[in-house]
């Protein structure tokens, strides 16, 4: 029921509107009424009515002046003016104002109403829009989501120009504008044995929602996935707010993700600000580098950039041939080189193998100590790659490390051999990987055609039918496909809304049903935004062409 809150100085008039008008009959409630705008103003505050009758001609303040107060503070609320006066600059200074209807006295019972019906059914329709257009947001929002990850991987790959930052961060609504910038990531994995993919545990989801629940609060802070177990959280202020935004960042991810040192495995690298957009992408190199290291120190969750070093003392020792005492065999575990290839990016590479190395300096001196390196590092990614299902020779195929079966590596030869080692051994993770994903898509799509038709379905039901989490799921479909699991449906159900239209006679709240609407309404609102028409236009422009 709508409320409707009359002004009138004339309380004959007054009188006669408020009890002669069947208000419910037209859905309103009477809601409230005053002699003179003066004495209105702080009553319409409160009750916030609807609809707002008023004369024009009034003592202390007129119609057009209150009018003018009540379509600043309250830009929904809908105005009728009614005035004695046949006058056209009254009418034309209403218009400016936003008034809804004008009305003449004396007001007729049957003009009233039509008004009233009139502006109910206008008001209706808004808020229908406007539910239609939260609905469309709400479930659009994972490609909002997809997009940003693109935008924000151009950004700190250093693809795009600060021209086209600005024009592409304004197609997405983010501001992006600020005398200071810097970026952390934070990676989030469930602690377990690992296998081939990790996918998220009721923990893991859990604190990336709590993680998104905060920064979104905050419009000096904007979080986006970097990929399945990372997230990147972007920081712009002033120059001396930056210190204070990175303190806030580092603390509130420390509050958030401690605690459960026996479940979860998190690590967080937070870069330097800047002063430009364009020196974002050196930002992400820093902070990409200081990442690598959580390989080499799985037990320290905040990395920085002296993260990788070794106590001098440490690293000025000479070694000879055969003189090992005093190395931390620790660092040699092969389990370092295995956690690397389950869950490190091929752009992270050459930091981790810098950083692996690093940890021996003078000991690299040594042939035993390279050869013994050498074979630690071949047959760990011997044996993962034949976890996966391949031979040896499909790990060397290509590379140059087949031909040192017999031989020994100097030592600048060690980083390049191990890198093509670990590239190889990646790459061909991700091949399987890659099978997985397409057999996942295949098995999805499947279902996807089969219950499309179901308003339900959602990407949580679909990532239950083919026995994965939703946060991997969305990340995987969005890879492979190429779009949203939401745009997706949104596409398969528009074409065959159009098969429909085009095809059939049936009405449309028939076809709505028929493709997953259960609001014909909302059915024309999603086609109008995705097909740039109604449904309506649609089936008269093909009858046209036939």
């Amino acid at each position: 029921m709508l409320k409707v809150f009359l002004v009138e100085d004339e309380s004959i008039v007054r009188e006669g509107l408020r009890n002669n008008i069947m208000w419910q009959q037209y859905g309103y409630r009477f809601a409230g009424e005053a002699g003179d705008g003066e004495m209105a103003l702080p009553l319409i505050r409160k009750v916030q009515p609807d609809l707002l009758i008023t004369d024009i001609k009034m003592p202390f303040m007129d119609g057009l002046a209150l009018a003018r107060i009540v379509s600043s503070e309250f830009p929904q609320m809908k105005i009728l003016i009614i005035s004695g006066y046949d006058d056209f600059e009254y009418a034309r200074q209403a218009i400016q104002v936003g008034v809804e209807q004008y009305l003449l006295k004396p007001v007729t019972r049957s003009s009233m109403q039509k008004a009233l019906i009139e502006i109910r059914e206008k008001i209706e329709n808004e808020r229908a829009q406007k539910d239609y257009m939260g609905k469309f947001k709400e479930e659009m929002l994972e490609y909002e989501q997809f997009s940003r990850r693109n935008f924000f991987e151009k950004v700190f790959e250093g693809h795009l120009s600060v021209q086209e930052i600005y024009e592409q961060a304004q197609r997405l609504s983010l501001e992006m504008d600020a005398r200071g910038y810097n970026l952390a990531m934070v990676s989030l994995w469930e602690k377990r044995e690992m296998g081939v993919r990790s996918q998220d545990s009721r923990l893991v989801a859990g604190k990336r929602e709590e993680l998104t629940r905060y920064f979104l609060r905050y419009p000096e802070y904007m979080m986006f996935r970097w990929n399945i177990n990372t997230y990147g959280i972007l920081m712009k202020g002033e120059e001396e707010q930056m210190e204070e935004l990175r303190a806030r960042c580092r603390d509130n991810i420390v509050r958030i993700c401690s605690g459960h040192d026996g479940e979860l495995e998190w690590y967080l690298a937070i870069g330097d600000p800047v002063g430009r957009l364009s020196l974002l992408p050196q930002v992400y190199s820093k902070v990409n580098h200081m990442m690598s290291y959580r390989f080499l120190k799985p037990e320290q969750h905040i990395l920085t950039m002296g993260s990788e070093r070794l106590p001098e003392s440490s690293q000025r020792e000479e070694r000879r041939d055969g003189d090992w005492y005093g190395l931390d065999a620790a660092k040699a575990d092969p389990e370092i080189i295995r956690h690397f290839l389950m869950r490190g990016q091929p752009e992270e590479i050459e930091d981790f193998v810098d950083g692996y190395l690093e940890s021996w300096q003078q000991a690299l001196q040594s042939r035993m100590f390279r050869d013994y390196l050498m074979l630690s590092i071949r047959f760990t990614t011997i044996a993962f790659v034949e976890k996966l299902g391949y031979e040896q020779k499909e790990l060397f195929a290509g590379t140059g490390a087949a031909d040192l079966q017999h031989g020994s590596l100097k030592p600048e030869e060690m980083k390049p051999y191990m890198e093509e080692l670990l590239r190889r051994s990646i790459e061909l993770s991700n091949r399987v990987m890659d099978r997985q994903g397409k057999s996942l898509i295949k098995k999805a799509l499947e279902y996807i055609e089969e219950n499309y038709r179901k308003e339900s379905i959602s990407l949580n039901e679909v990532a239950g039918a083919v026995e994965v989490s939703a946060n991997y799921f969305s990340t995987v479909f969005s890879q492979e496909m190429q779009m949203t699991f939401t745009e997706y449906v949104t596409q398969k159900r528009m074409e065959q809304a159009k098969r429909l239209l085009r095809g059939t006679d049936a009405h449309t709240g028939e076809i709505a049903a028929e493709v997953g609407f259960r609001d014909p309404h909302y059915f024309s609102f999603v086609f109008k935004k995705t097909q740039g028409c109604t449904p309506r236009e649609y089936r008269s422009a093909g009858k046209g062409q036939s």
